[in-house]
């Protein structure tokens, strides 16, 4: 026959830091298995009680003071505003990252501060948080890729606008890669940039 498991559910539990924890009562034995409770009407009970509400009170005061100033913060910088953080965003960058081996696609560079994962189709365009959908990148080619200026090939070569010395009157640096096939690419197949991506960043983004 089946023992049935009771439980209780605490619905609004609350914890105070160390410092603030309650010694433990004079009536309290280690070899309580079961939830044990006061009740205010003992002496007991109401010691512990009015610990907690002065403890609580403390709080109060502390969250007040908080309160004063976030709101002295909001009159210094202005009307605070919603920001929607994008979903999976984290998780991709890592995914991307650990699938070109910690290194920019393009040039090999390992210097993790300086390398961007890259979508190749944004997500603000419904591009998939996917590493088919990303490329490792250093920062100023992401840059150059996000704006149009730089794109990959369906066959993973680079290609590099003519727009950047005509914009800027300069880019031999960034020339020097054209052509090239991409350096670092995932060892899984599955994880390559997609021909379905790529396609769409030439035909919407990149500027010929």
């Amino acid at each position: 026959m089946a023992i049935p498991i009771t439980y209780s559910i605490l619905t609004s539990p609350f914890f105070f830091n160390e410092p603030e924890w309650i010694p433990v009562p004079a009536d309290w034995s280690p070899n309580i298995v079961q939830g044990k409770t006061y009740n205010t009407d003992t002496l007991m009970g109401r010691s512990l009680w009015n610990q907690v509400q002065e403890r609580l009170s403390r709080q109060s005061l502390i969250l007040k003071d908080k309160k004063s100033q976030i709101a002295e913060e909001a009159n210094r910088y202005g009307e605070g505003y919603l920001l929607h953080p994008r979903r999976g965003q984290g998780v991709f960058r890592v995914m991307v990252t650990e699938a070109y081996q910690r290194r920019c696609a393009i040039t090999g560079e390992k210097t993790l501060p300086v390398l961007n994962a890259a979508h190749i189709k944004p997500y603000a365009e419904e591009g998939p948080h996917e590493v088919r959908n990303g490329l490792l990148l250093r920062e100023d080619l992401h840059t150059l890729f996000d704006r149009g200026y730089m794109t990959v090939t369906s066959d993973y070569h680079v290609e590099v606008s003519g727009r950047i010395k005509e914009d800027y009157g300069n880019g031999k640096e960034y020339y020097a890669f054209h052509g090239r096939e991409l350096l670092i690419l995932p060892e899984n197949f599955e994880d390559r940039p997609s021909r379905e991506f790529i396609e769409w960043h030439n035909e919407k983004v990149y500027v010929s």
